[in-house]
């Protein structure tokens, strides 16, 4: 994608800083994008990749970052679904998956207005790469990039250097090996995972982030791993405060991916938006972990409205990941 990117040259290079100079604009291309696709890892990679390339700065990506956070938790409230018919269940599976989108949104009204007037989180990223750097961090062997330079040159050479050409091929590329990492890892890990949930996973709350976190990175899709719990909610089998450390364990694990993609490009401010991502969930679970009655009283009372009149959950889904961020998106270019 670098590749590809940098060979479109200068205007390609003006039409992206141009669309994302506007950090209520990132924000709302992040949620729109990760909402329509259903991948936080992949949103934050092809940040990563403009970054790494030149075409976007630090300050550009954290925005989209933290929308892809949002944009992402569409799935579970998707899973969430599939039990309207039943009210019970449904207020169950409502509740534990609208917890996660609340936790995100929270996250986000503390730190975007924070990110906007200091730079909070774009600084301490950046803070947190340049001692990455400093350590030899960037400059050691990766097997990512030995692995990849000559696919790369390949393509390169194939598409005979056609910066859109390639640029499509590496979206191409990216999606599918995404897709197949989320299959393979499912059936491995996952239909085998599901059973011990209950029995040891969610003793205590960190126990369940830890699970969290690690999974998602093995998976990589927090979407994956957030939705296998929800029918487990439903059916009763576990409850609201298990599940809210467990998905913001997810949340972390899903920073992997695009701290991956950002050592390959050995680019320090590619490697800060990877560290944004991390960090941006990191200070949202030091707030609201503690103070978890917040986003549980709110999944609660959302889940009860959601019963009451069942075509609500439809129409806040739909105006909150599609509607909103479209239309602002229009008025805002």
């Amino acid at each position: 994608m670098g590749d590809g990117l940098k060979l479109l040259g200068l205007e390609m290079t003006k039409n992206i800083i141009s669309s994302t100079s506007n950090a209520f604009l990132g924000l709302f291309i992040g949620i729109l994008v990760t909402s329509i696709i259903q991948s936080s890892s992949t949103t934050t990679s092809i940040t990563v990749g403009l970054v790494g390339g030149g075409l976007m700065s630090l300050q550009q990506a954290i925005p989209i970052v933290m929308g892809a956070n949002i944009g992402t938790s569409i799935t579970n409230i998707l899973v969430s679904m599939g039990h309207i018919r039943v009210k019970s269940e449904f207020q169950r599976a409502y509740g534990a998956a609208v917890v996660h989108d609340i936790f995100n949104f929270l996250s986000v009204c503390v730190f975007f207005p924070l990110e906007i007037s200091c730079g909070f989180i774009s600084k301490s990223a950046d803070l947190m790469a340049n001692a990455f750097a400093q350590s030899g961090g960037l400059h050691f062997v990766s097997p990512l990039k030995i692995i990849v330079t000559p696919a790369v040159k390949l393509l390169v050479d194939l598409m005979e250097k056609n910066g859109w050409m390639i640029l499509m091929a590496a979206l191409l590329i990216l999606f599918l090996a995404l897709r197949y990492i989320v299959v393979v890892m499912k059936s491995v890990v996952l239909q085998r995972l599901s059973s011990f949930f209950d029995k040891y996973v969610f003793r205590t709350p960190m126990l369940g982030l830890f699970v969290g976190m690690i999974f998602t990175a093995i998976v990589q899709s927090s979407s994956v791993t957030t939705s296998l719990i929800v029918p487990l909610a439903g059916a009763g089998i576990l409850r609201l405060e298990q599940i809210f450390p467990y998905t913001l364990g997810a949340n972390v694990g899903t920073t992997v991916t695009a701290l991956m993609a950002s050592l390959v490009t050995q680019n320090q401010t590619a490697v800060a938006v990877a560290f944004g991502h991390l960090l941006f969930n990191i200070f949202g679970i030091c707030i609201f972990l503690p103070l978890r009655i917040v986003p549980l009283t709110l999944a609660r009372k959302l889940a009860a409205l959601a019963v009451k009149n069942r075509i609500i959950p439809v129409i806040i889904t739909l105006m909150i990941f599609i509607i909103i961020p479209l239309t602002l998106i229009q008025i805002m270019r």
